[in-house]
C-alpha cells in the first residue's frame, strides 16, 4: 500500500481495542462512566490504530515510487527527521531524531521518501535499535546505493517517566553499510549531521 494519512479505523478492530481499554480503565478502579472517561476507551483504540499503522504499509513500494535515473555519486543526507514510536516492552512512547545518508550507485530517491519510510517503521511497536537498522536495510536492499547511514537519537519515556526516571537520558544507535563502513566516509557523515550550516 501506497504512504497515505491514516484517517479509516476498522470498525470491528475499533470495537474490539475499545473493549480491552475499557477493562483496562476499570480494572484501574476508575469510574468508566464519568463524563471525562466515556469516550476515552474509542479514543484510545483509534489512537493505538494510528500509532501502529506502518504494519499497513510497505515500506519498499514507497521508495520504488520515487526512484529515478541520475548520476550523482556524491552523499545525499536528511537529517533531523522527527519519529515518533512506541516501545514494546512498555507501550510508551520513545521520540527523537533521524538522521540518513546515502551515496547513489546510478538511481536517487525523492527525498520525501525517506522521512516516509522512517514514519511507516516508527509506526510499529518497535526497539530503538531494530528501527535503526529496519530503516538502513530497506533503503540498502531497495535502493542498491554505494552506502548508507543511519543514526537516531530518541528519549525514551519508559526511562523518563518510570523505572530509572532519568529526564535527560538521550539514547543514540547507529548503522552503517557500504561506504560508510570506511572511517573517512562515516567521519564526514557524522560531522555534517552534527554541525549547523546555516
Amino acid at each position: 500500500m501506497p504512504y497515505k494519512q491514516f484517517e479509516e479505523y476498522n470498525i470491528d478492530v475499533t470495537e474490539g481495542i475499545k473493549k480491552q481499554f475499557k477493562n483496562i480503565i476499570e480494572d484501574l478502579g476508575e469510574d468508566i462512566q464519568r463524563d471525562g472517561l466515556l469516550k476515552t476507551p474509542e479514543r484510545a483504540a483509534k489512537a493505538m490504530q494510528f500509532l501502529t499503522q506502518g504494519y499497513d504499509q510497505n515500506p519498499e513500494e514507497i521508495l520504488k515510487s520515487a526512484m529515478f535515473k541520475e548520476d550523482y555519486k556524491d552523499m545525499v543526507i536528511v537529517k533531523d527527521i522527527e519519529l515518533y514510536s512506541l516501545c514494546e516492552h512498555h507501550l510508551l512512547p520513545f521520540f527523537g531524531k533521524a538522521h540518513i545518508a546515502y551515496i547513489p550507485n546510478g538511481q536517487i530517491v525523492g527525498l520525501s521518501k525517506l522521512p516516509r519510510i522512517v514514519d511507516v517503521f516508527a509506526r510499529r511497536l518497535q526497539v530503538q535499535e531494530r528501527l535503526t537498522h529496519q530503516i538502513l536495510d530497506c533503503i540498502n536492499d531497495t535502493l542498491k546505493p554505494q552506502g548508507v547511514a543511519v543514526v537516531i537519537e530518541a528519549s525514551h519515556m519508559c526511562m523518563m517517566m518510570r523505572g530509572v526516571q532519568k529526564q535527560n537520558s538521550v539514547t543514540t544507535t547507529s548503522g552503517f553499510r557500504g561506504q560508510f563502513e570506511k572511517i573517512e566516509t562515516r567521519n564526514e557523515f557524522l560531522k555534517l549531521i552534527s554541525t549547523k550550516l546555516s
